[in-house]
């Protein structure tokens, strides 16, 4: 159990403040050793020592006037006019005004101001003092220091049962205050007993939270409203959605019908930049991101289902994790879902199918983290799985930068409110790793140990000089950056802009010259097929025409002989006998061969012979 106890003490009572410092050692007194002395003393045996094992311990009390303090305001609603006069009504202000102007001493007050006000006039038309005098001159090299961080304060969960922080919100006037949300995400793994408390914390009192929000489910996020700070919204764990008032308390004002709320746990709520201030949407895992407003919360107003198939059936939406909404773009929100895929929507689309624009694929888990780049919207930020990815909205088909592969899981990220080229990034380690860059690509510029156990959310101030984590032990950390993790850099704005471009540009070739090899690849695979079926019949046939060709011409000298045998044979036999001592008969010449048109003719015999189709056609 830890003790903690506030001294409360006005600073006129504590003294003068104690200024100490280092020093070097000083020899102040030197006693050289006397012999003579040491004649005089006498060597005393035995010794006796009594010896005590604890230590010496006193208890002391005082009693402190306690101090208490309140804070109270005051509504100004007009001033300058009495009771009975209606400053909404003309009439009455300008016949008050007639009496005032009548009134001595009204003309006499105007006589000695108009007097001082001309003086001052007359100033300001003589000399400009917003005139830069200097503005031509370089601007002086800074010294670039080493990054750094430092912790300021920790606020621990006051409960014996210790729970995650899962979500942290600053005050939106000052920054002043911090909301932290605690909830066990383990599925029936909760404690017996563990409390379903939420705190808001005053940063300048760690160790006793200002209010205790009571929901009646724990609080997975929780948010400051923008434009009224005293309100505050809550996505609750059993899928409900809560708003809380700090001027009524710590109960819940107003809380949604669990028939109309989410089916899982509210992952995610956001303002909208209304006129009102009173609108804001929520996601969770079971696949729908639901439009309310809180003045009523029985049911939400619009209702959109994660199916990127278009067909707005439940049960095949995606979860949904993150949610992002850039007032510069009112149309648009993107929604970072648990199978890594972000989803960009037009929320003026009348049907929630096409709300749906287009998806962003590249992580292999859950998006924890989506943010657009606060001085370049096209550009956002997620973080999932073991890596952190910029995107831009020009390339679709991958990022256009990312981080290493981690040892450990990130869990969440965020844009540096200042400085358009720095982000930072929790893992399961409990490392917060600031990332710039301009400076360095391949690893963080700054890797910090915050804590032993995981952290779980971080969320950055304003001014981007402090930044707080919350761990999985329900510990909040703040920590401040050093001056130049928090201050515009010359030319960061168009060095970060020229990044971005460059590397846009380098997706987009790339992503050309993989479309285009693709596109040949399938081409290739298409044409072997083609050719395939077509050179393998052309190489067959011109086999069986040379073949043909080969068995018509034997056919015909087989023909020929033959017909030449027959000829000569009937020839001899109808020739007369002849002497051998007379002269010589005379011979027959053999046949003339003639081809026309696949026909032999022979000046005996006429052979016709008629070549296939077949193979007339293939030739």
């Amino acid at each position: 159990m830890e003790i903690v106890y506030v001294y409360v003490k006005k600073r006129s009572e504590f003294g003068k403040q104690c200024n100490f410092s280092d020093r070097q050692a000083e020899l102040n007194i030197d006693i050289p050793p006397n012999p003579e002395l040491a004649e005089q003393f006498v060597e005393r045996n035995p010794v006796d020592t009594g010896i005590q094992c604890s230590t010496s311990m006193s208890e002391h009390e005082a009693n402190t006037e306690r101090f208490e303090m309140e804070t109270r305001g005051v509504n100004h609603v007009e001033g300058g006019w009495p009771k009975d006069v209606n400053p909404l009504e003309l009439e009455q202000t300008i016949r008050f005004r007639k009496k005032v102007e009548k009134d001595e001493n009204y003309i006499n007050a105007i006589m000695q101001l108009g007097s001082i006000m001309e003086h001052c006039i007359k100033q300001n038309n003589a000399i400009d003092i917003y005139q830069e005098y200097f503005d031509d001159e370089d601007a002086v090299e800074v010294t670039e220091e080493a990054p750094s961080a430092k912790t300021i304060n920790v606020f621990r969960d006051p409960q014996e049962i210790k729970r995650p922080a899962t979500h942290l919100s600053w005050h939106p006037d000052g920054n002043r205050k911090l909301a932290v949300a605690y909830s066990c995400l383990d599925f029936q793994r909760a404690p017996e007993g563990m409390s379903h408390e939420s705190y808001i914390w005053d940063l300048e009192n760690p160790n006793r939270p200002e209010i205790a929000l009571k929901p009646s489910s724990s609080l997975v996020t929780l948010e400051y409203n923008p434009k009224d700070s005293h309100v505050l919204l809550g996505g609750c764990y059993n899928g409900q959605i809560a708003c809380w008032d700090t001027r009524k308390g710590s109960l819940v004002a107003e809380l949604s019908t669990i028939e109309f709320s989410h089916r899982d746990p509210v992952y995610s709520t956001i303002w909208l930049q209304s006129k009102t201030g009173t609108e804001c949407f929520s996601a969770s895992t079971d696949g729908q991101v639901m439009w309310w407003d809180i003045r009523k919360l029985s049911e939400p107003t619009e209702v959109v289902i994660m199916d990127i198939t278009k067909k707005e059936q439940l049960e095949n939406a995606l979860g949904a994790i993150s949610l992002e909404f850039e007032s510069t773009l009112p149309t648009k929100f993107m929604v970072g879902t648990e199978q890594g895929i972000v989803i960009s929507c037009n929320r003026k689309a009348k049907t929630s199918a096409e709300k749906i624009l287009y998806t962003f694929s590249g992580h292999h888990g859950p998006i924890y983290a989506l943010q657009r780049n606060p001085f370049y919207p096209k550009n956002f930020l997620t973080v999932g799985d073991w890596t952190a990815r910029i995107w831009s909205e020009d390339s679709r088909e991958s990022s256009i930068m990312w981080t290493k592969y981690h040892m450990a899981y990130l869990t969440d990220g965020a844009w540096s409110p200042v400085r358009p080229a720095v982000f930072f990034t929790t893992k399961m380690d409990g490392t917060l790793d600031i990332w710039d860059f301009v400076f360095k690509q391949c690893d963080p510029a700054l890797s910090l140990k915050v804590c032993d156990e995981a952290l779980f959310c971080l969320r950055v101030q304003d001014n981007g000089c402090f930044i707080a984590c919350g761990s999985q032990l329900g510990t909040a950390t703040l920590l401040e950056v050093s001056h130049g993790l928090c201050t515009l850099q010359r030319n960061e704005k168009n060095t970060a802009s020229s990044i971005f471009e460059r590397e846009t540009r380098r997706e987009k070739i790339l992503e050309a010259r993989h479309r285009e090899m693709r596109l040949k690849e399938k081409g290739k695979v298409e044409g072997r097929d083609d050719d395939l079926r077509e050179e393998q019949p052309a190489v067959n046939l011109e086999e069986l025409v040379s073949k043909a060709e080969e068995e018509f011409f034997d056919i015909i000298f087989t023909e020929l002989k033959k017909k030449e045998a027959e000829a000569m044979k009937s020839k001899l036999l109808r020739a007369p006998p002849t002497h051998t001592s007379g002269p010589s008969s005379p011979q027959r010449t053999m046949p003339t061969l003639t081809p026309f048109c696949g026909a032999l003719r022979l000046t005996d015999t006429v052979l016709m012979l008629e070549v296939p189709n077949v193979l007339l056609t293939a030739a």
